[in-house]
């Protein structure tokens, strides 16, 4: 039974050489059987919940040197080499289709481009840091699937320990009874209660209040396993911006008049609606998320310059509503299942938003573009709207700043240069001074 398993994959070089120790362990009984888990993302707070982690008797770091696909659309194995043996938890999502596997803090040291194709029901993968002392591999699938088995292989001399997970199609219906099954389990056992809607209304409307030192949030945009955009000679937009992050807030602390807080300060994955909690937790007077945009490559060369975004439902055109999709989904890409705010919650988010932030953060926008214009060029048009999440705040003044094209060969060599980030960070530091001197 478990040989006609095995001969059913049309097996890659790589996959081949790794069925010695996998029929070995096969034959013991060894095989810890994966399954397919449900998440509940809470509004302005996230819970997961994931079958049982796997035993595992070796701690500490660990390192993931290679990673590899074989077989088709009727079962496909994932294969990656690791140092060691360590625990692991597997679960899958929809909408799109994914596969998520979290593991303790692993160093991934693998090729570069490793995971951009696919093979057989994986359409790509990606791997990070998730969580401080969390990393996870997200493995994006073409359909509904099922992880029919997943297991953990000690290494033996010369060859490394490997983490194994096959997975193979199933239906929609199958695919989300399974989900619920599992997450009901898994609520009973840990008597968890549906996020309260008057919990996130008291958020929401709660009084803004100013004392002492005024407070500034930057956000560095992406990171972790969410890199963001990136340039044909291989600059990542989640290091440049936190980059630019550290020297804004070093600015900023300067002036000895205000706190700042980064919402980041290592390349570690940070949710969308936490990177707004923080900005709300600190009772921040303004929220500045730093970003840096990509274009196609026909258009890289003669596309640059900054931009400023602030919030709106509709988006003021139609360039700026596909960003701000596209921006949308670090989420998802990062392995996280969000649904949206609840009608009710919702239009009481709009309402306040619009009665009580979106003035102040067009006023600083505008302060921004005036400070900004003498270190950089800045597209058509300076200052646009759109429905970020990351700017839906319903009591920070919020805005969002592409700092230029990283694939735009010149703005690439002034985001990386650092008398560039220098002089660009002064001149925001004045708009953010100007800014808050008002609400003295």
């Amino acid at each position: 039974m478990v040989r006609a398993k095995l001969v059913h994959f049309k097996l890659s070089r790589s996959i081949v050489s790794d069925l010695p120790m996998i029929v070995g362990h096969v034959l013991k009984g060894a095989i810890f059987r994966g399954g397919v888990v449900a998440t509940l993302a809470v509004i302005l707070g996230l819970s997961s919940f994931f079958n049982a982690p796997v035993a595992a008797k070796d701690k500490g770091s660990t390192v993931a040197k290679d990673a590899r696909l074989g077989g088709n659309k009727a079962r496909t194995r994932f294969v990656a080499d690791l140092s060691k043996a360590t625990d692991y938890r597997i679960f899958t999502l929809a909408d799109p289709y994914r596969v998520i596997i979290d593991l303790p803090n692993v160093n991934f040291s693998l090729p570069e481009g490793l995971g951009n194709s696919g093979k057989g029901l994986v359409s790509a993968f990606r791997y990070g840091l998730f969580a401080p002392g969390k990393s996870r591999i997200v493995i994006d699938v073409i359909g509904p699937v099922h992880v029919e088995q997943s297991f953990i292989l000690k290494p033996k001399g010369n060859v490394p320990a490997k983490l194994v997970v096959d997975i193979v199609p199933t239906d929609r219906k199958n695919f989300e009874r399974r989900r619920r099954e599992l997450y009901n389990k898994r609520r009973e056992k840990n008597n968890v209660q549906p996020a309260s809607v008057d919990k996130s209304i008291e958020i929401l409307t709660r009084e803004k209040k100013h004392k002492g030192r005024l407070r500034v949030v930057i956000d560095p945009g992406h990171g972790g396993l969410d890199p963001g955009a990136s340039s044909a000679k291989g600059s990542k937009e989640k290091d440049v911006v936190l980059a630019f992050a550290k020297v804004l807030r070093k600015k900023m602390k300067q002036l000895g008049k205000y706190d700042v807080k980064l919402t980041r300060t290592v390349d570690v994955f940070v949710p969308l609606a936490e990177r707004v909690k923080i900005a709300e937790d600190y009772n921040a007077s303004l929220f500045v998320s730093i970003h840096a945009d990509s274009i196609s490559k026909r258009l890289a060369s003669r596309t640059r310059g900054a931009t400023i975004y602030t919030l709106s439902k509709k988006g003021s055109d139609l360039e700026a509503q596909a960003f701000a999709k596209k921006e949308n989904q670090s989420d998802v890409l990062a392995g996280l299942d969000l649904p949206e705010t609840s009608s009710e919650v919702g239009g009481i988010l709009w309402d306040l938003t619009q009665r009580e932030t979106k003035n102040q953060s067009l006023k600083f926008a505008g302060f921004a573009v005036n400070r900004m214009s003498s270190k950089t060029k800045f597209t058509q048009n300076k200052m646009r709207s759109a429905n970020f999440r990351v700017l839906r705040s319903a009591i920070v003044p919020s805005v969002l700043i592409e700092l230029g094209y990283i694939s735009n060969p010149e703005d690439e060599k002034l985001l990386k240069s650092k008398k560039w980030q220098n002089g660009m960070a002064i001149e925001m530091t004045k708009a953010i001074d100007r800014f808050l001197k008002d609400l003295n």
